[in-house]
């Protein structure tokens, strides 16, 4: 069938992965899962600034975490991976964009977290981020929350403000059934949606209502096994070119590979 052809047999790319560079073996295991799943190159930010408990509780109830991430040491990990992993850049809204700024040129992208930070993304210390990655033609990613300040309406203001910026909307919303996200940002050409963690529905509809050239694959490795996101594609009977689009062309035009 050519669904199992377009997603075993193609490039990928995974848009959205965590390396805690500080746990022993991170990076090592990292690339072996990559290669055990035909993964050729992933896109990395840091993980490891905040537990799990802690996270899940802050995306129901609130609160934040002033923690920066230990941005030099993905970029490290990165370097020494030759060149499968892409370095983004983990900005802290509590900090001055200074830091960002400084070492934006070695990164490709940045992420900023509501849910980590807890700092509205229309807030001036957002737009602040946001402002450099647009000096230096990072894409932004970010996942939106269900509450006002963080969420997919808030998104597209930020959008609206920073037109030349391409924005990632990670998960495809806040919720594994969050088709609402995907028809509020469809309008907005300059927002993508990256896959990881929704339901296959609204992988589904993420396809076919922004078109696959607004889709990227993504894991959010190691918090989901890449095992997983590759079968909720394979179920979806997607075309060779697709698919293609979706797990490798839109990410390397999103980082300015594509010639």
């Amino acid at each position: 069938m050519t669904w199992v052809i377009a997603v075993d047999r193609q490039p990928i790319l995974d848009f959205h992965a965590r390396l805690a560079p500080q746990a022993p073996g991170a990076l090592d295991r990292l690339l072996t899962t990559m290669d055990d799943h035909g993964i050729d190159r992933a896109v990395v930010s840091a993980g490891g600034m905040i537990t799990l408990d802690l996270l899940s509780k802050q995306v129901i109830e609130g609160g934040y975490v002033e923690t920066d991430a230990d941005n030099a040491a993905v970029l490290d990990a990165c370097q020494r991976a030759d060149g499968r992993l892409v370095p983004f850049y983990f900005a802290n809204p509590h900090r001055d964009p200074g830091a960002y700024r400084d070492s934006a040129a070695q990164f490709r992208g940045v992420e900023i977290s509501p849910a980590v930070h807890g700092v509205p993304l229309l807030d001036e210390r957002v737009t602040g981020m946001v402002a450099v990655a647009a000096e230096f033609g990072h894409p932004v990613y970010l996942v939106c929350l269900g509450r006002p300040g963080a969420g997919v309406v808030d998104l597209v203001e930020l959008a609206d403000m920073f037109p030349n910026v391409t924005f990632v909307l990670g998960h495809c919303g806040f919720v594994g059934i969050d088709v609402y996200a995907i028809n509020v940002v469809a309008p907005k050409k300059n927002i993508v949606a990256e896959s990881s963690g929704c339901y296959t529905g609204v992988a589904r509809a993420a396809v076919e209502r922004l078109g696959a050239d607004r889709v990227l694959f993504g894991t959010e490795y190691p918090l989901q096994h890449p095992s997983v996101e590759l079968a909720k594609f394979r179920v979806l009977d997607l075309t060779p070119e697709s698919w293609q689009q979706v797990a490798w062309q839109n990410a390397r035009r999103l980082l300015g590979e594509e010639q």
